[in-house]
């Protein structure tokens, strides 16, 4: 059998000389009273999606990369949780000491990790999620990450989806209820108890080929639903399904 690579023998791709920051047991368990908070406060939410979205989303006869903004990312592991039934999601997580607060943090709510970078461990991060992806296994992608600029993808983020010929999930999510935190993507918590509407787009992967062009093309039809991306204008004509209205 293939080994994952979260597995605990081997947590992360590396490179020459690339060193990846591990977690120590005894932090991990400190990290279990937030890792519950954390976990019944998605439990609280409420959320509303159309038919055909939530079929897009319980999809699972094939892998899929689910891209989504990166300020979306508080509801994810509910997410997979309540719609994709337990089925592991792998999401790329800095190789530093910071990264390794995330790891441990992502692998107790219920989601996975491969460790890496967009720059030095970069071309061994994204060669281990093409393994995740050649194995059946989801991944998440943040396009507009890790520091921007917002509501932008980044050509270098469909590299993955490209190479293994991957449908594309465009995700997005919008708060009745939520804070704002002072980062640079304006990072949403949703209140407790509070509705969250999701929107979904399947995207083939034949629509990828040129990497620019369709890096345009998502970005304008993930901004389309999601409500808080589009320009003023167009946010006062949205219908309140996420979609612009012609």
């Amino acid at each position: 059998m293939r080994r994952s690579p979260n597995s605990d023998s081997d947590p992360a791709p590396r490179g020459p000389g690339a060193q990846v920051h591990g977690f120590s047991a005894w932090k991990r368990l400190a990290l279990q009273p937030a890792v519950l908070l954390f976990k019944a406060w998605g439990r609280s939410l409420r959320f509303e999606i159309a038919e055909e979205d939530r079929k897009n989303l319980e999809t699972v006869g094939e892998p899929l990369a689910f891209v989504l903004w990166h300020n979306r990312l508080f509801i994810t592991a509910e997410i997979v949780r309540r719609y994709r039934h337990g089925r592991p999601i792998f999401a790329l997580v800095s190789a530093s000491r910071d990264g390794a607060w995330l790891d441990a943090f992502f692998n107790a709510a219920g989601l996975r990790t491969v460790r890496g970078s967009s720059s030095r461990l970069g071309r061994e991060a994204a060669a281990a999620l093409v393994s995740v992806l050649k194995e059946g296994h989801d991944v998440g992608i943040t396009p507009d990450g890790p520091r921007g600029p917002v509501y932008q993808i980044k050509p270098g983020a469909l590299i993955v989806s490209r190479r293994t010929r991957t449908t594309i999930m465009l995700f997005s999510a919008e708060f009745q209820s939520a804070w704002r935190l002072r980062t640079w993507d304006g990072f949403y918590v949703p209140w407790p108890w509070s509705r969250v509407r999701l929107h979904c787009l399947r995207v083939p992967a034949s629509e990828l080929e040129e990497s620019d062009a369709a890096a345009l093309a998502l970005t304008a039809r993930l901004t389309a639903i999601s409500a808080d991306a589009l320009p003023a204008p167009a946010r006062r004509s949205n219908d309140g399904s996420g979609r612009p209205q012609a």
